[in-house]
């Protein structure tokens, strides 16, 4: 998880499928994926839980997670929640912000200020020694789990089903912009889901613009390992190599059951 993957996070909604790139796709386009449903189908949509879950957690029990709070020494402060909201990117403040309007009595209402002051750095101030034992505490509640869910949609898993279809691209695609957006945000710096896409139409034409949506999705692929061994916590590249780059090479476009892949080593399974 980069500094920048929550760099204009109020932004990437609201622009990330618009600009020049998806203004200039040709009248023979072949159709987008949504005709065909999407990894917004709610099958799909855990399928991708799950993967994400076996690489950001090592486990395909993403539900267990809503309590998961922990400095993982990246520089970003705390790592919590179902996708890794950090406190020193942003995406926590906001979470915890959504959390405290739609239920102000909550338990980390009154880290607001702390987290605040901490957002862009790594520090816990205001925060410890109570911080990580009142999320696991507010993780019971179902309010709160609805908020990570909802902000996990907003920010992440909504812009990148968005932008996929209307790169035309399948249920492999649209997930491989989801993983892409959870690690590396949106932000303006070379190793960001702006900057890979750039990277991969450089390269290759997706099937919105006439192009093979295979040798698209490697020229994607390619350019994902670039950015994340730019980043020595991000230098093992297996949730590519051994699971969407397999899914991919075996044809399995519409990540249909049964799925099997590795990340860093341990093998994983669905169906």
């Amino acid at each position: 998880m980069r500094t920048s993957r929550r760099t204009l996070l109020a932004f990437i909604g609201a622009s990330l499928v618009a600009g020049p790139v998806i203004a200039s796709q040709t009248a023979g386009a072949a159709p987008v994926a949504a005709e065909a449903g999407g990894l917004d189908d709610p099958a799909k949509k855990e399928i991708a839980m799950q993967i994400v879950c076996s690489a950001e957690n090592s486990s395909l029990d993403w539900k267990e997670h809503y309590r998961y709070c922990e400095d993982i020494g990246d520089g970003r402060g705390y790592t919590a929640g179902i996708i890794g909201f950090c406190s020193g990117t942003g995406d926590m403040l906001d979470l915890v912000e959504l959390y405290t309007e739609r239920k102000p009595d909550n338990v980390l209402a009154k880290y607001l200020p702390a987290l605040r002051e901490v957002d862009g750095t790594d520090s816990h101030d205001g925060l410890d020694p109570t911080y990580q034992g009142d999320w696991e505490e507010a993780a019971q509640d179902p309010e709160f789990q609805r908020a990570q869910n909802d902000e996990r949609d907003r920010v992440y898993f909504n812009p990148a089903v968005a932008q996929g279809k209307a790169d035309g691209l399948g249920v492999l695609g649209q997930f491989a912009y989801y993983d892409a957006i959870v690690m590396h945000g949106d932000g303006g710096d070379s190793t960001s889901f702006r900057s890979i896409r750039g990277r991969a139409l450089g390269e290759a034409k997706p099937p919105s613009q006439g192009g093979d949506e295979t040798d698209y999705l490697n020229a994607f692929l390619d350019a994902r390992v670039w950015a994340m061994k730019q980043e020595e916590a991000h230098s093992d590249t297996s949730r590519v190599d051994t699971a969407q780059r397999v899914f991919l090479q075996n044809g399995n476009l519409n990540l249909d059951t049964p799925l099997e892949w590795k990340v860093y080593g341990d093998p994983y399974r669905i169906g």
